[in-house]
């Protein structure tokens, strides 16, 4: 049995979007694959909406852990209707220990394949997290922005929205005190400047399969190299 923990964090507002995706994630397991899921919820969300059992009693390889966060986060920064719920990623070492390595996902997602092939490809040395490049360098905004405000190169910027962390080197390094007082900060990207920030020289690289977004299409569509 391959076990793949991984981790979604939404309020109720999604719970709709967080049903499909994680029953998307579900519909294409192998026969061999078990997911470990752990939901990080508000203290203030019960998610009551979300039917757990509905979801097992179709995809019984599968078990959900529910996890309350505190109020580590209130009054961070937030852009773009985007809730403090979306620092929540940046608490998964601490809040799931048992797991040295585990993914995380957003749930505006639809998985087209199992994850536990890249899941158990990804060996970790000394890098913190790995991810797919975004297209940050492709886009003027976005380039200058990281270069010229939060002095990263573009090419080297990865999305946080699907990701893999070594959560034993982020707490043998105690990074995710860094990350909570680096989200007391206006970043324009919240949690992903973050990650970047914290991370950088310490990542690793995925294919762009495991995170293809609508970014992705635009260019393909209009054959920008």
């Amino acid at each position: 049995m391959n076990i793949v923990p991984i981790v979604f964090a939404f309020d109720n507002n999604l719970i709709l979007p967080a049903e499909i995706c994680i029953c998307s994630l579900l519909e294409h397991a192998k026969p061999m694959t078990f997911y470990d899921i752990f939901i990080l919820h508000s203290s203030q969300t019960e998610l009551s909406a979300f039917d757990t059992k509905r979801i097992q009693s179709t995809y019984p390889r599968c078990k959900f852990t529910f996890i309350t966060v505190g109020e580590s986060f209130s009054g961070s920064y937030e852009i773009r209707d985007i809730t403090n719920v979306t620092y929540y990623r940046l608490l998964i070492p601490k809040l799931i220990p048992e797991y040295d390595k585990i993914v995380y996902s957003d749930v505006d997602v639809i998985f087209r394949d199992d994850l536990s092939e890249v899941y158990n490809s990804t060996v970790f040395d000394k890098e913190y997290i790995a991810g797919v490049r975004a297209l940050s360098h492709k886009i003027a905004g976005y380039a200058n922005y990281y270069r010229n405000k939060l002095r990263i190169p573009p090419e080297n910027i990865i999305y946080a929205g699907n990701i893999i962390i070594n959560s034993k080197q982020i707490r043998k390094d105690g990074l995710v005190d860094v990350f909570c007082e680096m989200a007391k900060r206006k970043f324009c990207f919240q949690d992903m400047d973050i990650i970047n920030i914290v991370c950088q020289g310490r990542i690793k690289y995925l294919k762009p399969s495991f995170c293809v977004t609508t970014y992705f299409m635009d260019f393909s569509v209009n054959d920008v190299d």
